[in-house]
């Protein structure tokens, strides 16, 4: 490092202005208290931008002179040392000044700093304008050996020199490595540590935050749940009422249908078996009655008296009776044939029932027909009248939007004619991509038509850019087409670059790079060759539309060859309905009333006379009553039997009248069932019937009733739960799950991270380690060796230092002393005289100013002989004339004069007396050599 040759004051303190000589090696500042030696030191630490004494500052200093400005200036060597470089490069003097000038600027006091090569006086400095900022000079003296740590040495407070010795054993590793140590390697192990304290406090907080972020993810998880539950049960109340109760009351119908059908057919069969009972109920009954008759005629043949009388009045009563009995046979048929059934009924019903659902099939047929003859009729009057293509759905929805908005347009196919219809089906093949192109009338529309495309997302192309189709080179397609109307150019360029030829054989001969065309369709072009495929209707041009007029009424002719292939078949199907109808009306009672219809009118022509000749008979017969009573009490008998035979004929013809008061109503009810059964049924897919399905069905809900019951506990259910109906939670537990799933990658890169951290921490605490135990071994280092010249023993073991922050800070420097071989002492341990203090804290200051690279410097020492006897100031003398560096002492004038002895320069303060201006100069006594 360099040391200081000269020292020049303006206006500091009570100086007004001179120059002093520091050329020499130990240099002793000697005045009486206040006489200014703190305030000389002061000069050169603001010189070297250090800090001043205690509570002092330059401003105190400059102040006191009561002027507007202050210089300090010195001259130091700028030898070149071990390694040939000069401390003030590029400065390549011997000497250098260093300057600093101190003025007030806006009520303050400001200082500026240089550095100029050679030995150049204030008032040429005035006049250059080569100044420094603070900061850069402080790094111009770091470069020549000032570093930061050692004006930490030089700013040491007044007596705090003599008191390194007192340091603890931590502070003082602490200010070694301040000024030995590398500070990147301290910086790096800090940046380091730093780094991984923010990575494992990152961790944490990501930890808390991944640990929030699931708890959410979970909360959302089960409102999807809840959702997806509520979404099930809505999901099957409403299959419930749309689909599985119509099934399932279907079904029953069904099933109900069948079983009366079954019910019906073993009515009919009792009924039957009833007539035969009554037939036969009816002969015994007629036997009983022959019985009495022969009864009768047997008393009339006894009672000669009688004979003709009885015989007129049995004659007459048995007339009467047959009478009655064949009109009253009458009534009964005509009863019966308005609830006559049997077997032959349910036959006829089936019949009348598949009958009538053919018929309802060609009606359905027909009315289908129908609708679609008319529709396609409609279409063909529309396009008759009309002279554009048929439009897509969709373009003809975003025209609309166009007109509405103002814009004018009109599409592709309004400005295209086919001029040659051989050429059409190549043409539309060509252009097939493009039939709905828009044409903007106006080009100053197109921003306002692309952005009703963009919110319409229309998927074809509008183009604003139109030009008159140039001239078609012949031969080529643009030679079949006419424009009505500009057309964008690249359309009619590819129209031109296109060749006619008839077949792929007769484009042998073209250039290889010319597109062609086949009336078939068969394209190349650049990329190869292809069919287009014909188009199945055309869209361009007067062809395209004549050939949809074409296929419509085709179309429609077809339609009307079906409605009259069908109307036949629906006139004899209805026949059919209505004969079996009618041949359902009525059956055997039909026939036997059509039979016997001349002996029942003869006997109910008869009956009056018949009635009028038993009455005389009756007359007659009163008269001979007595000559009875015996053949009446034989006839009694026999009137028993005929009334058990009549009962039992009439319990007969009541049951028979149950089953007609019964039959009725039910077939009534099953027709009507059926007829709903045909209704609910109608409309239903095919598989909604399917017995497997519905077994399924039944197997699940039972019936209709239990599905109807399932229903409504389906309907309680979600009208009383609290439930989650919104299907957005469904994005949000996915947003969170992949948040969390992003969050948990993030741990555990930052995890890989945090030991990554470690890692470095621990390499960059080793590299500290590491320069910490280098700088430990050269101050020892240099403590023993200034121990040598001090004629005493210095040992400064390496501390212990493992790899972890604990060992660091508890980490200190223990040294110890052995003055006079009386046994080694600590730093401060109380068993040092003063002067060994003095000794110490010199070892100790001294050893961390030395530096084998930069060896010299400067050291500033206030009173270090304070309270020293003669012997020990003759040892602190010898130990410093012994060492290289340059000090500059400060002593007071009471001591003894051996304090001077080391000194080859002496500086001499004097107090300003009362009443002067300015402070007497500083003496100079320069030791002769």
């Amino acid at each position: 490092m360099f040391h200081i040759k000269t020292l020049e004051l303006v206006h500091w303190d009570f100086w007004r202005r001179f120059s002093l000589p520091l050329d020499a090696q130990i240099i002793t500042i000697v005045g009486p208290n206040g006489s200014g030696k703190t305030t000389l030191l002061d000069a050169l630490r603001t010189l070297f931008a250090l800090r001043c004494s205690g509570k002092r500052d330059f401003r105190r200093y400059v102040r006191r002179a009561d002027r507007s400005f202050a210089w300090i200036r010195a001259i130091v060597a700028n030898l070149p040392g071990s390694s040939g470089k000069r401390p003030f490069f590029p400065c390549l003097s011997d000497e250098v000044t260093l300057a600093c000038r101190i003025r007030k600027a806006g009520g303050d006091w400001i200082r500026d700093y240089t550095i100029v090569d050679g030995n150049q006086d204030i008032e040429a400095l005035e006049a250059s304008n080569d100044w420094i900022g603070l900061r850069d000079y402080q790094h111009r003296l770091a470069w020549g050996g000032l570093t930061p740590a050692i004006t930490k040495v030089l700013a040491l407070e007044q007596g705090d020199t003599d008191k390194l010795c007192e340091y603890s054993p931590k502070a003082l590793l602490e200010l070694v490595f301040d000024v030995f140590g590398d500070k990147e390697v301290l910086d790096n192990y800090q940046a380091a540590r730093e780094e991984q304290k923010s990575a494992e406090r990152e961790l944490d907080e990501l930890g808390i935050d991944l640990d929030r972020l699931k708890t959410q993810a979970e909360e959302k998880k089960a409102e999807a749940n809840r959702f997806l539950e509520w979404k099930q049960l809505a999901d099957e109340a409403q299959a419930l009422q749309a689909e599985i109760v119509p099934r399932l009351e279907v079904a029953e119908l069904a099933r109900d249908t069948a079983a009366e059908r079954g019910a019906l057919r073993r009515v009919g069969s009792e009924r039957a078996d009833k007539l035969a009972e009554q037939r036969d109920a009816r002969l015994r009954l007629d036997a009983v009655r022959t019985e009495q008759d022969a009864g009768k005629a047997e008393r009339a043949r006894l009672k000669d008296g009688d004979a003709a009388t009885e015989q007129a009045y049995l004659a007459a009563h048995d007339r009467v009776r047959d009478l009655e009995k064949l009109l009253a046979e009458r009534d009964t048929l005509r009863a019966q044939l308005a609830s006559e059934h049997g077997a032959d009924a349910v036959a006829l019903e089936q019949e009348h029932e598949e009958a009538d659902t053919a018929r309802a099939r060609l009606r359905a047929k027909e009315r289908e027909l129908v609708a679609a003859f008319e529709d396609k009729t409609e279409t063909l009057r529309a396009e008759r009248n009309r002279n554009s293509p048929p439009g897509d759905a969709d373009v003809s929805r975003f025209r609309v939007r166009l007109s509405a908005e103002g814009i004018a347009h009109r599409s592709l196919a309004e400005v295209v004619e086919v001029t040659d219809p051989v050429w059409q089906a190549a043409l539309e093949a060509i252009l097939r991509p493009y039939r709905h192109l828009i044409l903007l009338e106006r080009e100053a529309d197109r921003h306002a038509a692309w952005a009703l495309g963009e919110r319409e997302r229309f998927r074809h192309f509008i183009v604003p850019e139109r030009e008159t189709a140039a001239p078609p080179r012949p031969m080529s397609l643009a030679e079949v087409v006419e424009f009505d109307a500009p057309v964008p150019r690249w359309l009619a360029d590819l129209l031109n670059r296109i060749r006619r030829v008839e077949n792929a054989d007769a484009a042998r001969d073209l250039p290889r790079e010319q597109e062609w065309i086949t009336r078939d369709g068969y394209h190349r072009e650049r990329r190869g060759a292809r069919h287009l495929g014909r188009p199945q209707e055309f869209h361009f041009g007067e062809l395209a539309r004549q050939s949809r007029i074409a296929a419509l009424q085709d179309e429609i002719t077809a339609l009307d060859k079906q409605l009259h292939a069908l109307r036949p078949k629906l006139d004899e199907a209805t026949e059919r309905v209505t004969a079996l109808r009618q041949r359902m009306l009525g059956l055997q009672s039909a026939q036997l009333l059509a039979a016997n219809a001349g002996r029942y009118a003869a006997a109910e022509a008869e009956l009056p006379q018949a009635k009028k000749a038993l009455t005389a008979a009756i007359a007659e017969r009163a008269d001979m009553r007595g000559t009875l009573d015996a053949l009446n009490e034989k006839l009694s008998g026999i009137q028993i039997e005929a009334d058990r035979r009549q009962r039992e004929l009439k319990a007969i013809d009541q049951r028979l009248a149950d089953i007609a008061g019964e039959h009725g109503p039910r077939r009534r009810t099953q027709a009507e069932r059926i007829l709903a059964l045909r209704r609910r049924r109608r409309g239903m897919p095919a598989h909604w019937l399917d017995s497997g399905e519905l077994a399924q069905l039944a197997e699940r809900y039972g019936d209709a009733r239990g599905a109807r019951a399932e229903l409504e506990r389906l309907r309680r259910r979600l009208e009383e739960g609290d439930w989650i109906t919104d299907p957005a939670v469904l994005v949000v537990r996915d947003r969170l799950a992949a948040d969390v799933a992003l969050r948990e990658r993030d741990y555990l890169d930052r995890q890989g991270y945090c030991a990554t951290a470690r890692h470095h921490t621990d390499n960059a605490r080793a590299a500290y380690i590491a320069k910490l135990r280098a700088t430990v071994r050269q101050y020892a280092k240099n403590l023993k060796a200034l121990g040598e010249l001090a004629n005493l023993s210095v040992d400064c073991p390496t501390p212990h230092l493992d790899n972890d922050d604990l060992s660091l800070a508890q980490a200190g420097l223990e040294v110890r002393f052995d003055f006079d071989r009386k046994g080694a002492v600590g730093l401060n341990d109380g068993e040092a005289s003063g002067g060994q203090q003095v000794m110490k804290s010199l070892i100790l200051l001294i050893a961390l100013l030395m530096d084998e690279a930069r060896p010299g410097g400067f050291v500033f020492i206030d009173e270090p002989f304070a309270h020293l006897d003669v012997a020990n100031i003759d040892r602190v003398g010898t130990f410093l004339r012994a060492t290289r560096a340059q000090y500059l002492i400060t002593t007071p004038v009471t001591h003894n004069a051996n304090v001077f002895a080391p000194a080859q320069l002496t500086l001499v303060t004097r107090k300003k007396q009362p009443g002067d201006d300015w402070a007497p100069p500083i003496g100079v006594l320069q030791r002769a050599v």
